[in-house]
Order: C-alpha cells, then structure tokens, then sequence
C-alpha cells in the first residue's frame, strides 16, 4: 500500500478533499477527468464494487487495519493520505464522522436508450434541487423496485457528495442518466408516464389501470412548484396520493417512496 502521512495540508493532491467545489469536480469543460467524492467505508465499498475507479483515499491511520482494510488493500497503487483526525479536520474543514474518504473518477453517463432498454419501472426526477432529496429517492428507487432513474438538467447530480451520502451509495446501484428531451418522449420506448401532481382531474395512486401498465414512467417534480403545467398536460396520467387529516401533499422524497410501492411491478 502507498501510505502517505500528511505533513502538509496544502499540497495539491489533497485539493480534491479540501479546495474543489462540486462543480469544479464535475468539470464540464474536461468531462474525462471529473471527480467525484465518496464518504464511509460502506459507500465506498458499494462504488468499488459498481466498477468506480479510485484515485486516492484520505483516512484516519486507524482505518487502514480497521474499517477500511479491504479499501486500502484495493486500492493498488493510488496514494492513501493519512494523519491524526485533528489534522484531517484542520484538512477538511469538518470532524470527519466515518473516518473515511475516497476520490474517484467520475463515470461517464450512459444514453437514455441503455438506461431504459430492460426497465419497466423507472423515476424521472424532474427539477428536484435538493441533494438530501435526490439522494433520498435514489435510495427509495434501489429498494422498491425502480429499474432505471432520468434526471432533467435542472435538478441537483446524483453524484453531489452529500446526493451520494444520503442515498447510501445507492446512486450506483441503481442506473441513471440525464434526460434532455421532452419527458413525453419515452413513449418511444414504450413508456406510459404517470405525473405525480395535485389537480382535479387527477387519480389516486391505487388506481388498478396503473398497475396494469407494463412501463411506467413516474415523474416527480421540484420541491416548492411541482411539475410544469406543460408536462401535466402532457402525461398519460395524472396521479395523486390520498390524504387524511387535511394534509394536502409529502415532501417528494417521502412522495417517490409511496410511489415506488404502490406502483412495483410484484411478478418480478
């Protein structure tokens, strides 16, 4: 293993754990040497095992014979920076609660057409802004049977460090790409699209017909607004969860969990 004690916080090697900003690690203008951040030894474990390229780790010197051996030993020749946790924080800025981080080459994201080609289930996160919500419903999307996730170019990336922490590492179990043409266009694909939305024409979420169709497209919109008016209109069905105590809507993570539930395909 090529351990390397940390002596000085500002070499440039460490930049990706303590200086890069999200969308300086995504770098757009050189997609082919984007990075991502990957936090605890679970996560990371979860990415390696998806096929993710490490490039270094950054550990308390007590995970690398603990709770991050496996990790280490994976790791080949790429450098694994380690220190005290008081010189870990003075690094990153924070306590580092999992002891643990990973730097990785960021996956290049597939076509639409791969993502759909098998799927019969999938979510379109439509605008969702929020990292803890994007990283929620991938975690729901993993465990109750969603196939496939499409994200408008408005919403937060799934690989935001903290979209990936919240998901559990779910964001790399669960196929995903983003979507730039209308939503109603995966009727191509043979796709029925259910729009999550509060309207008066709109029907309950165990409506039989929805379980009947054998893909389904389920779109959720942003936190505040909701879906565009446009991609109501456009949808082969409006769709609402039922409500008890005056409550009018959950909050979209909360929403996808329902959906992905109720809406499973059970003879998988």
């Amino acid at each position: 293993m090529n351990v390397i004690r940390i002596s000085d916080i500002s070499l440039p090697e460490l930049a990706v754990y303590s200086q890069l900003t999200e969308r300086q690690l995504r770098n757009n203008l050189h997609p082919d040497e984007a990075l991502i951040v990957v936090e605890s030894p679970k996560v990371i474990q979860t990415a390696l095992d998806a096929g993710l390229v490490p490039l270094s780790l950054l550990c308390e010197e007590k995970h690398i014979t603990g709770d991050a051996r496996e990790i280490a030993q994976a790791m080949g020749d790429a450098c694994i920076y380690t220190g005290t946790r008081e010189v870990l924080s003075q690094l990153t800025g924070y306590t580092l609660t999992r002891g643990v981080l990973c730097a990785m080459k960021r996956p290049q994201a597939p076509s639409v057409e791969d993502v759909c080609r098998k799927a019969c289930r999938i979510v379109v996160i439509d605008g969702v802004v929020d990292s803890t919500n994007v990283g929620a419903i991938f975690r729901s999307a993993a465990a109750l049977g969603i196939d496939a996730v499409l994200l408008t170019r408005q919403s937060c990336d799934p690989l935001n460090r903290r979209a990936i922490r919240v998901s559990m590492g779910s964001v790399f179990l669960v196929p995903w790409t983003w979507i730039d043409e209308p939503v109603s266009s995966l009727r191509e694909q043979g796709f029925c699209t259910v729009a999550m939305a509060l309207t008066e024409d709109s029907i309950t979420l165990d409506d039989p017909r929805l379980a009947s169709e054998p893909r389904l497209a389920i779109i959720m919109g942003t936190e505040g607004d909701g879906l565009a008016q446009e991609t109501i209109r456009d949808a082969d069905y409006v769709v609402r969860i039922p409500m008890s105590h005056g409550v009018d809507s959950l909050n979209v993570a909360a929403a996808s969990a329902v959906a992905f539930w109720q809406l499973r395909l059970t003879d998988k």
